[in-house]
């Protein structure tokens, strides 16, 4: 019977290297799956196009809004900021649900009368609003998210800033 100096040792390998200890190995395999499991998912919204169901954006003055004004209620109806994306969700609609007129910007907007304002370019827009405690709405408009790394930027951000 022949017997080899790597035959004597159970943790060598035939060329002398030694062998990972086991518990090595699958703190690697566990890095690799961690690794993984954050990575695909990382890729795949690089990746994804940005798509919305409608290319508007809908909000809508709750009826009752101006006699809670009247009232002194400063609860904000909508948001102070309103973001679109050219090409993709550029049509802001503002429906007026409430008893009374709402001023938007330059335009009166009669109860049950909806407005829709598309946008066509990136900008940063203020607009007089009356539903608005502050009086004032903002809204900013975009370029579409066209490269991975900015598909990836404007997801987070948006996941960011949701309440």
């Amino acid at each position: 019977m022949n017997s080899t100096a790597a035959d004597a040792l159970p943790n060598v390998h035939p060329r002398g290297e030694g062998l990972p200890a086991p518990s090595r190995t699958r703190r690697r395999r566990l890095f690799g799956i961690v690794a993984g499991a954050i990575f695909i998912p990382v890729v795949f919204a690089a990746m994804w196009p940005v798509t919305f169901d409608s290319r508007e954006e809908l909000f809508e003055i709750p009826k009752g809004t101006w006699a809670r004004r009247m009232a002194g209620e400063k609860r904000e109806i909508l948001p102070s900021e309103i973001h679109l994306l050219v090409g993709i969700r550029n049509v802001l609609m503002l429906k007026n649900s409430d008893d009374v007129p709402q001023i938007f910007g330059p335009t009166l907007m009669m109860p049950g009368q909806t407005l829709r304002i598309p946008f066509t370019r990136p900008s940063e827009n203020y607009f007089a609003c009356t539903a608005h405690a502050s009086g004032q709405l903002v809204i900013v408009v975009e370029a579409a998210p066209t490269w991975p790394w900015t598909r990836l930027s404007w997801r987070v951000r948006r996941w960011l800033s949701k309440p």
